[in-house]
């Protein structure tokens, strides 16, 4: 029976699928890609100071190696050949930015997080010398945001000394989270593999996503030296073969091609076989991303929307472009709710307090803990929760924290279907988050269609594996369409009338304004921008008289 069961899962591939909430390694079988084994660890976020985000890009490495070998050691468990293992892909949190020494193998300084807001400062210098004609935009796709790469180099170029040295030696090497992985996995010091895709390219305001290359003049303008960039590759090509840490009992991994790479949102773009132009989904992570897929051409937002590289599966095939609608807070609420709150002590536990109430009872949430993203690009704006009463419990401010995500991916599927034209009947999701049927409820009854989501929901982990099994070379995974598996989704249809549903989103709005409102009355009230500040994460929970008052003014007087 076992040589039976060996015979018939055929080629497998692997998928590193490092996030900034945790990393995993995922197992796929080639011909259904069915989830065959995995493992997970959860990473830690530093916040040395208000606004700022870091993790240890030691500690992500040494969790990819643990995932890896925790999940061959199930495998064998399961009494599968890990041998089988054909090619493995990766996919990763975006613009997260590291620099490390390539003769030593050691980061200079932490890795900073795409959430982080310390280059504040450094944007609105850099947004003075921008021309009326905004070559950046045009180039990249991208506004000037702190969201992005360049801003982080530019800071760590700026700030550390260590950096500073190892540039003047030639030994930095700089990556998005991929880079240093692929680096590490493939020699590191030792010969490794100094690359990235297109996809992450896309996402450092460095490249130009029309002519897929680093771009000489956006170098300039950020000073960024170009020795220091990876080369960019295609999302799907084998980079450099495996090479085993001494501590990795993997060993039979050994010589494994890395043949995949993309983005985070890119492999989950993927995973939801969106292939086609309009095709489009939203996954539900750490942050929100909705991504619609729009073929061939570059289509620029007029709606606050990001112009970006969707990805390109393979040297010789052609590049597809997405627009995107990106939301910094949604799973980090929930974290926040256990971790800062301690309102929840697992994350699993949000949707029985939501359950318990039904409702929020007129208490709404805006967490722009890290500012605002699509569609305002708003950095000052700071976390608001009002509406408040003597009866509101920690239930309510769990459903609001819910209807928070919903409504803010309402806000960015409005905008993409202004700029797309054609309203998407349905929503297709993915990402952790959509275990919660709850949050899946409320977000077709807050987008008044149909939220769809596939039964096996690691579909960023499937579009890495997807394009590392299909790579020119290992070839175990056929992209043609009649080749792929069909998936079975659970559909969830609207149940409140669209009234309803348009009186909760327009009161949301108005929290809303008052969140990006608040940043600019603290500081001119108190002269001291840094008061609004003082709370973790800059987020505000009004006085007990001022929530009475929200009552009131949420209800309607707004």
């Amino acid at each position: 029976m076992a040589a039976a069961r060996k015979a018939a899962l055929g080629p497998l591939v692997g998928a590193v699928d490092q996030g900034t909430s945790s990393t995993r390694f995922l197992v796929f079988n080639s011909r259904t890609a069915e989830l065959l084994s995995h493992h997970q660890v959860e990473i830690k976020q530093e916040f040395p100071r208000e606004g700022w985000v870091e993790q240890d890009p030691k500690e992500i490495l040494q969790s990819v190696y643990e995932c890896i070998e925790k999940t061959c050691e199930k495998l064998r468990e399961l009494n599968i050949d890990i041998s089988n293992i054909k090619a493995i892909g990766v996919s990763n949190q975006r613009e997260t930015t590291v620099v490390w020494d390539k003769l030593t193998g050691e980061p200079l300084y932490n890795a900073v997080v795409w959430l982080d807001l310390r280059t504040q400062s450094t944007v609105e210098n850099l947004s003075k010398r921008i021309p009326g004609n905004n070559f950046v935009k045009s180039k990249t796709g991208l506004p000037l945001s702190t969201y992005f790469s360049a801003v982080k180099l530019r800071w760590i170029l700026d700030n550390v000394r260590k950096v500073q040295k190892a540039v003047e030696e030639n030994r930095a090497l700089f990556g998005t989270i991929d880079s240093w992985l692929i680096w590490s996995l493939t020699g590191g010091a030792k010969g490794g593999v100094h690359c990235t895709d297109v996809t992450n390219a896309s996402r450092t305001m460095l490249f130009n996503i029309h002519s897929l290359e680093w771009d000489k003049e956006l170098c300039d303008f950020f000073e960024i030296p170009m020795a220091i960039l990876p080369s960019v590759r295609s999302s799907s090509e084998i980079y450099g073969l495996m090479k085993i840490s001494h501590s990795l009992k993997a060993g039979a991994l050994e010589g494994v091609p890395i043949s995949g790479c993309l983005g985070d949102q890119s492999a989950a773009l993927v995973g939801q076989m969106c292939f086609q132009d309009g095709q489009a989904k939203n996954t539900y992570g750490t942050g929100c991303f909705l991504l619609c897929n729009t073929g061939h051409k570059c289509v620029f937002s007029e709606h606050g929307l990001l112009t970006t590289v969707a990805y390109k599966l393979g040297r010789d095939k052609p590049v597809y472009y997405a627009l995107e609608g990106s939301v910094a807070i949604a799973g980090a609420v929930i974290r926040w709710l256990r971790d800062n709150l301690g309102i929840i002590s697992t994350s699993e536990e949000i949707e029985k307090l939501a359950k318990e109430v039904g409702t929020s009872y007129g208490c709404y949430f805006v967490p722009a803990f890290s500012g605002l993203y699509a569609p305002y690009w708003e950095p000052s704006a700071r976390g608001i929760i009002c509406g408040l009463t003597q009866f509101t419990n920690k239930c309510h401010i769990a459903f609001a924290a819910l209807e928070a995500v919903c409504f803010q991916t309402r806000e960015i599927l409005d905008a993409m279907n202004r700029d797309c034209g054609i309203p998407l009947s349905h929503l297709q999701v993915d990402g952790g988050m959509t275990s919660n049927k709850i949050l899946m409820q409320l977000q077709a009854d807050i987008l008044y269609i149909p939220v769809v989501k596939p039964s096996m929901p690691e579909t960023t982990a499937l579009g890495a594996a997807m394009a590392a099994g299909a790579a020119e070379g290992v070839g175990v995974w056929s992209l043609d369409p009649e080749d792929l598996s069909a998936v079975t989704m659970e559909r969830f249809e609207p149940q409140i009338n669209a009234e309803e549903s348009e009186i909760r989103y327009s009161t949301w709005k108005k929290a809303v304004m008052k969140s990006m409102g608040w940043a600019t009355t603290q500081s001119s009230e108190s002269g001291d921008p840094s008061i609004f500040c003082s709370l973790p994460l800059g987020f505000f929970i009004v006085s007990s008289m001022v929530m009475l008052i929200g009552a009131r003014y949420i209800s309607g007087s707004l």
